[in-house]
């Protein structure tokens, strides 16, 4: 019964809810600015909340959280740039929809999407947060290796033609993931002497300017092109579209769990995993991904919005955070004198419950916020290009300066920006790019823990791998789609399908 009166706690005291509301209202909002990340709107909220009761704090953050996790892919479908990581995968196939005047449809299968795969991460989280923290403990430093080389395999389903093209843009991603001093030894990497690069490259900035500059540079071939009108008349989704995506939305709702519950991964490399798995079991989609497919809509946006449940599992069993917004979460929780952890699922249930709730309200704010206004955001789209290039320039500059209030990060967005516009020009893809510079660091730390814990033997890490089953499920993991992603696969499935054929005919 104390359970239950936790878990209502959010939807009978109106101001709690009021404040969830306005916390999913303004994270969606900030989540569509591209370089104002969820990360920065929770930890400015600290400060601001630092005299307040918990449960006012964590509701406000909580609101902010889900709401911005969903908020990128409204600028990743109407302008190509993702507003955050996550929604990356999202614009590969939101945006051709948006070009061909089907931005309202995109909209809302995404935002119902995103509802239901929310819905199955806060249902893993009250269900079965203790087993799946205890997986996801069960990962050692050459699994979490082993993961990063099965994300940059996806250059195969990134790459949307030369496999060759997308190797060489995700081996870039990881080569500009590498600038900046190592973090272990604080030793200088490919800064060239420069001051400039010794922090490194933000990866935001890398984002912003390859997917933001190289559009509006792209949009100058078309200047005098009409716009597309918008088709607004529907924006939710049929009840025959929800059913017929459902089987594939719980897959990659499942794949954004576990990785969401992973310490150190997040809602980005899941919506990519998951898009690569929507490649890989759709069969025959109405259109080609990468040109407007829907499940290529359907699986990220529903993986990276059920890994907020996920980041929650580690956080509120084990005192470990899933990603950055549940690491800054931790430090609210300590600041109001709770300890998260074991002892807090066992002291304070009341606060577990409580979380769950608000998450429940939360997603419901965010299929509210997120099916209106879709009229008004259309409009941006059929604004005459004179007028959308230069907002495309102004938004992409705005948020490269606001990640870290640098204009050095804006000189490396504009650079990068040139750079991705003569990469479109000539056929190489875009996504692997920003894949390995997120995954660069995840691959580079793991690698030397994973050494230095065999005392830098070789044999002794090659072996570990061959005597431990969650390592050697992703060995043959990363083997597997590495071949898949050969010609000799391809011409092997082909004589395999063909005498297949013969045989059903004789």
């Amino acid at each position: 019964m104390d359970t239950l009166l936790a878990f209502l706690t959010i939807f009978t005291h109106p101001q709690l809810l009021m404040l969830v509301g306005l916390g999913t209202f303004a994270g969606v909002y900030v989540g569509a600015i591209p370089g104002l990340s969820v990360t920065m709107a929770v930890s400015i909220l600290i400060s601001f909340t630092f005299s307040w009761d918990v449960y006012p704090a964590i509701s406000l953050m909580i609101g902010i959280y889900m709401g911005g996790v969903y908020g990128g892919s409204r600028t990743a479908i109407l302008l190509n740039i993702p507003g955050a990581p996550s929604a990356i995968a999202t614009a590969m196939d939101g945006y051709p929809l948006a070009k061909r005047g089907e931005a309202g449809t995109a909209i809302g299968v995404t935002t119902v999407m995103s509802f239901l795969g929310g819905f199955v991460g806060i249902g893993i989280l009250a269900l079965a947060a203790p087993m799946v923290a205890d997986f996801a403990l069960r990962f050692q430093p050459r699994d979490y290796m082993l993961l990063a080389i099965l994300g940059i395999l996806l250059v195969g389903s990134l790459s949307q033609g030369s496999l060759v093209k997308g190797i060489f843009a995700g081996a870039l991603g990881l080569a500009v993931g590498a600038v900046g001093r190592d973090p272990l030894t604080f030793t200088e990497r490919f800064t060239f002497d420069l001051s400039i690069m010794e922090g490194g490259i933000s990866f935001i900035a890398v984002m912003i300017g390859m997917f933001g500059i190289s559009e509006a540079l792209m949009q100058l071939h078309h200047v005098d092109k009409a716009a597309v009108r918008q088709k607004i008349s529907r924006i939710v989704p049929s009840l025959s579209t929800v059913r017929k995506h459902l089987p594939l939305s719980l897959q990659t709702s499942t794949i954004g769990v576990i990785i969401g519950a992973l310490p150190g991964t997040g809602g980005d490399i899941a919506a990519l995993m998951a898009y690569d798995h929507a490649k890989r079991v759709t069969k025959n989609p109405e259109r080609p991904f990468g040109e407007g497919a829907m499940e290529g809509l359907v699986a990220p946006e529903t993986a990276n919005n059920a890994a907020v449940g996920g980041a929650f599992i580690p956080m509120m069993t084990l005192g470990i955070p899933g990603d950055a917004v549940t690491a800054i979460m931790i430090g609210a929780l300590f600041i109001h004198g709770l300890n998260p952890g074991p002892m807090l699922m066992i002291d304070q249930p009341d606060m577990f419950w409580f979380i769950v709730g608000a998450l429940v309200c939360a997603n419901v704010f965010m299929l509210i916020f997120g099916l209106t206004g879709i009229r008004l955001f259309s409009k941006i789209v059929e604004m005459p290009r004179a007028v959308l290039i230069p907002l495309i320039m102004l938004l992409s500059i705005v948020g490269a300066y606001a990640v870290n209030n640098s204009i050095n990060d804006v000189y490396w967005m504009l650079g990068f920006g040139f750079f991705g516009y003569f990469m479109r020009h000539y056929g190489y893809p875009l996504g692997p790019v920003i894949l390995g510079v997120i995954l660069s660091r995840l691959l580079d730390d793991n690698w030397r823990r994973a050494i230095i814990s065999e005392r830098e033997d070789l044999g002794r890490f090659f072996m570990g791998i061959f005597t431990s089953p969650l390592s050697l499920v992703l060995f043959c993991a990363v083997i597997l789609i590495f071949v898949s992603q050969t010609p000799i696969w391809t011409r092997a499935k082909r004589r395999l399908l063909g005498r297949s054929g013969k045989e059903v005919e004789q």
